[in-house]
């Protein structure tokens, strides 16, 4: 039984419990003619009223198999491909390189300030970011700026200059790794090659 038909029957039982009900109360014994007369009227708006919730329901679910139907012939075709928002790029098309140490931090108190999760810009940082930290020099003499688009030569993505070092770091960048400390121990200290334009 398709999915239109059970739900039309389902509706269908239920008008109709709701008429015989509602046909019961109305037919119980009046009193006199008047109020024989008075349960008639008013069985007689009641089973508009179940008519038209009726026909109501039954085009609702009509609509909805028509829904599901699109989505299901949707699935049996070929699947889009998705695209994201990072393409790579190759070296030549970044203006900029440097090599620099890169290491990594967290949003821990003992790693950062008593505020971890706010950047020395005021930005506030969340786990999965792709986030670093710059040493000063990188922003005044290397011209790398807040929010800043960085590429790191062998890592997925693009990074974006949200925080400063300290001032006694030189050609330091620091890789934000949320609040994963494993990730971050085992990331260690590296050298490596960062673009940007």
């Amino acid at each position: 039984m398709s999915i239109t038909n059970s739900k039309k029957l389902i509706a269908f039982t239920l008008a109709t419990v709701l008429t015989a009900l509602f046909s019961t109360a109305a037919n119980s014994s009046p009193r006199n003619v008047n109020s024989k007369l008075k349960h008639n009227i008013e069985n007689k708006t009641q089973k508009e009223q179940v008519q038209a919730a009726y026909l109501e329901l039954i085009s609702k679910m009509e609509r909805k198999p028509a829904i599901l139907k699109a989505s299901f012939s949707s699935k049996t075709k070929k699947p889009k491909q998705i695209k994201t928002s990072y393409s790579p790029k190759s070296d030549q098309a970044y203006s900029n390189r440097l090599h620099v140490t890169a290491t990594a931090y967290t949003s821990h108190v003992n790693q950062t300030d008593s505020t971890p999760n706010i950047a020395a810009w005021g930005d506030r940082l969340r786990p999965g970011m792709k986030v670093i930290a710059v040493s000063r020099d990188l922003l005044n003499k290397y011209g790398l700026k807040h929010k800043q688009k960085v590429h790191i030569k062998g890592l997925e993505g693009e990074y974006v200059v949200l925080d400063k070092m300290n001032k006694r770091w030189r050609k330091k960048i620091d890789i934000y790794m949320g609040k994963n400390l494993r990730k971050a121990f085992k990331w260690g200290r590296r050298k490596v090659e960062i673009h940007w334009n």
